[in-house]
């Protein structure tokens, strides 16, 4: 679907999202305009404060207490839920169901967004994935965000989406889903890390990636390019690059915004190369930056007939 074939509600809740988001996308850009005084400044905080920068989780303003409900885009059939990991931490979600007895109505998509934001800022996507492929949508709240507890890292937050896919498998609502994993940017590292430990289980059908990169380290000169040098200081790898070859079973979307201002479209160009599963397919988005991709001509389109091809269009 394009956003010319778009309700203007649906369109309208997308474009605030963008607007929204590239507000946040310009604040992870200072670093690389910043004065090589300052920048320097930010290069030897890159070991100390990266978490800070790598998860700005209260960006925009508010985003650790203001979180939208479904119900303020119009979305009347959900669930908000609390989900208790294994450390001690509780993460919020939300479970939004797509139309009873449609097409898709026995496949669920599990979302992972990027590293600013919360989940309530993702639900004119979520809101468009429902009416236009009829499936159901499971949107987590990463460790640190939102209303969730605790503090993001690595190692918590690929906890949290373990913690997701079990919730999914264990819920008798969904425990018979075919799940198809979507990543945009950060969730996309997340999402790859997931899906390559989970793949045999066989109720992961699909991956979808959305601008996502190489790995962390790889990232950095793009970011903050004084500190191209120190990249082995980045203790927050995410290093997709490495395990994203390993998954052999479950087919692959890419969708790549040429326009990238953060992720260099190379990154997702690379990562598509070295797929090695039998099924992936390439999706560029010609007019895309890193938070204006969804509002390319045939975004949804084409995550609409990847679903059809994985998942079937199935009635419950």
């Amino acid at each position: 679907m394009s956003p010319s074939g778009a309700s203007s509600s649906n369109l309208s809740y997308l474009e605030q999202t963008v607007s929204l988001l590239s507000t946040v996308a310009a604040y992870m850009r200072l670093p690389a305009l910043a004065s090589t005084g300052v920048a320097a400044v930010l290069t030897t905080l890159l070991y100390f404060k990266q978490k800070a920068l790598i998860y700005p989780s209260h960006m925009p303003p508010n985003a650790r207490t203001n979180v939208p409900r479904p119900s303020q885009f119009g979305i009347k059939d959900f669930e908000e839920l609390v989900i208790p990991t294994n450390d001690g931490e509780k993460l919020s979600a939300f479970y939004i169901r797509g139309p009873k007895g449609g097409r898709n109505s026995k496949c669920t998509i599990l979302m992972f967004h990027g590293n600013a934001g919360n989940i309530g800022h993702r639900l004119p996507i979520a809101r468009l994935l429902i009416n236009y492929i009829g499936c159901n949508v499971f949107m987590l709240e990463y460790r640190g965000y939102g209303l969730s507890t605790g503090e993001p890292d690595e190692k918590g937050i690929t906890l949290d989406a373990q913690t997701a896919l079990d919730y999914l498998r264990n819920r008798a609502e969904t425990s018979s889903h075919k799940l198809i994993i979507y990543g945009q940017s950060l969730g996309g590292a997340v999402s790859i890390k997931l899906v390559a430990k989970n793949q045999h289980a066989g109720n992961i059908v699909g991956l979808i990636l959305e601008n996502t990169f190489l790995s962390m380290r790889s990232l950095i000169p793009s970011v903050i390019p004084p500190a191209k040098y120190l990249t082995m200081l980045c203790h927050q790898v995410w290093p997709s690059e490495s395990i994203l070859p390993t998954i052999t079973e479950v087919p692959i979307l890419f969708l790549s915004g040429l326009q990238d201002e953060i992720v260099p479209p190379s990154h997702m160009r690379r990562l598509y190369e070295l797929a090695t599963t039998p099924t992936k397919i390439w999706k560029p988005l010609p007019g895309g930056d890193h938070n204006s991709s969804v509002l390319e001509e045939g975004y949804f389109e084409e995550i609409s007939e990847f679903v059809s091809n994985v998942a079937g269009d199935e009635k419950s």
